[in-house]
């Protein structure tokens, strides 16, 4: 199945090339572009791709409101953050608005292209060489963590098993690497995982590993 993307960067260079890099893979194909965030909402609606490629910084509405937006009207749409700087604060705030991951602007074709792939099927995508110190960054930050959850309250009702496995994602382990190390089958965990957004309401692992981290599941460093 051909995946459909959304571009949204005010800077038409930038738009023009990953739909160029995007366009000549096999199974994806640029459906739209849009320069601003406002414009992004608007497309998302028209043209329901499966993945934006959502640049933050956009006039009119930047792109951790228009990630917002796009979140709350419960589109199938994935959103897939694009930044110039790794330890970017919006970025932070973008993946708690509802984004699915993030990759730097610089990016290789490949692992472009690869990122989408990957934020299309429904996982997490989470530069491995940023994202813990980006977490551990801007998890501190009291204007934008939500209250810590009461014992028995928010992921009281997770069992020992669905905590174990909320604990690996945010320190982001696959659901290869997670049965791995739990002696588990994969599919068992994927199961774990899909139990895990169920009970506390998150849209993907990338919130879940959030989460984690707002709850002091995992301790940020």
């Amino acid at each position: 199945m051909t995946i459909r993307v959304l571009i949204a960067d005010d800077q038409m260079m930038v738009r023009e090339g990953f739909s160029v890099l995007l366009n000549a893979m096999p199974d994806i194909e640029v459906v739209g572009e849009a320069v601003n965030g406002r414009e992004a909402v608007e497309r998302v609606r028209r043209l329901a791709p499966d993945v934006v490629l959502m640049d933050i910084r956009m006039p009119v509405l930047n792109g951790i409101e228009a990630t917002r937006e796009i979140v709350a009207a419960d589109t199938a749409a994935k959103v897939l953050v694009l930044t110039t700087f790794d330890l970017d604060e919006y970025v932070y705030q973008a993946l708690r608005a509802g984004a699915s991951g993030f990759l730097l602007k610089d990016a290789s074709a490949r692992r472009l292209a690869d990122g989408v792939r990957v934020v299309a099927a429904g996982e997490a995508l989470l530069a491995p060489s940023v994202t813990k110190r980006l977490i551990a960054e801007f998890s501190r930050l009291p204007e934008v963590r939500r209250p810590l959850p009461a014992a028995q309250g928010a992921y009281g009702d997770l069992t020992d098993r669905e905590t174990e496995v909320l604990v690996l994602i945010a320190q982001g382990l696959s659901n290869a690497e997670i049965a791995e190390r739990l002696v588990v089958a994969e599919s068992t965990t994927k199961t774990h995982v899909s139990r895990i957004l169920v009970k506390l309401g998150l849209r993907d692992r990338t919130q879940a590993a959030v989460f984690a981290y707002e709850a002091r599941l995992v301790t940020p460093g």
